[in-house]
């Protein structure tokens, strides 16, 4: 790993211990207004939170993985354990909206009275603000450091802040019609919400195990670097592309004068290359040299 994806795999990983910490903070403020006021749309924030801490430590572990250098078994690296750990975070996130749904249940059978207490509410609504700021922090982070495990712990957060704002808005209406169903009602809600967010979160993570192509800007990015670098070849063809955590493996046949010396041709892929990974962070290049006669006038014209 260069010293750039040491610096970028250092910063997330700092990220992560941050969301530990965070977590068990949060946690501490939804179980304590739980306590405080009974309600089970309360417990059942107070739940999501504990999903939170546990998801926390697997994306922290995640990245340290992630950021071991490429040996024997694994000669492209180990980046797509963020990936696995994202699909594991989603399948957290759907396993607390079922036991949102199972306390929301009980709630149903033996309705019980809601205390609202200003304390509570502060301290819950507290919580709702530390969780959206955070969340902000690990998305936008997440992506300028390409790191799937912290946009899946940052969209994580943020269903959980959506959570807590429908699980006020509970409160709020049970103070307003004095009816306890709504309490147990409401948690329904919010556990629907969240199996919603968790398996958009798994669906995101399969297409990075699943080796989905760069993006088409990304893509039309990359066909003009090798059409502008590529001076004294003959075309490009059989572009591939695929994303692994933080990198970006690009593959291609560079097609070259018969005539052309080996070192000159090499000289053109240094070049690529070098361009490539001033464009594209994180690149991992490999170009297939090929004879003329093995053009198929199609793919990417060399200016």
């Amino acid at each position: 790993m260069n010293g750039q994806g040491a610096r970028a795999a250092n910063q997330a990983e700092r990220l992560a211990l941050g969301s530990i910490a965070i977590g068990l903070a949060v946690l501490g403020l939804k179980f304590a207004a739980w306590r405080l006021t009974g309600s089970v749309a309360l417990y059942s924030d107070a739940l999501e939170s504990t999903i939170n801490v546990v998801a926390a430590l697997v994306a922290f572990g995640a990245l340290r993985l992630s950021a071991k250098p490429a040996d024997a078994n694994h000669p492209y690296g180990h980046q797509k354990i963020e990936y696995i750990a994202a699909v594991f975070e989603g399948a957290l996130i759907l396993l607390a909206a079922l036991a949102v749904l199972h306390a929301a249940y009980q709630a149903f059978l033996a309705p019980r009275a809601v205390v609202l207490d200003p304390l509570g509410i502060g301290l819950n609504i507290g919580a709702g603000l530390i969780n959206g700021a955070w969340s902000m922090v690990l998305i936008r982070r997440g992506r300028a450091l390409r790191s799937p495990a912290l946009i899946a712990d940052g969209r994580h957060l943020l269903a959980d802040v959506i959570s807590s704002a429908g699980v006020l808005a509970a409160l709020v209406l049970v103070l307003v019609t004095g009816l306890d169903w709504l309490d147990p009602a409401l948690a329904c809600l919010v556990a629907l919400n969240i199996l919603w967010s968790g398996w958009g979160l798994m669906q995101s993570s399969f297409s990075g195990l699943m080796d989905e192509a760069a993006a088409p800007e990304e893509l039309g990015r990359i066909r003009a670097v090798i059409s502008a670098q590529a001076q004294g070849a003959i075309e490009a063809h059989d572009l591939r592309t695929r994303h692994a955590g933080r990198l970006t493996f690009i593959e291609f046949h560079l097609v070259v004068p018969g005539e052309m010396r080996v070192d000159c041709a090499h000289d053109i892929c240094d070049r690529i290359e070098a361009a490539l990974r001033a464009e594209i962070e994180g690149a991992s290049i490999t170009i297939h040299v090929e004879p003329e006669n093995k053009a198929k006038h199609q793919g990417i014209v060399v200016l």
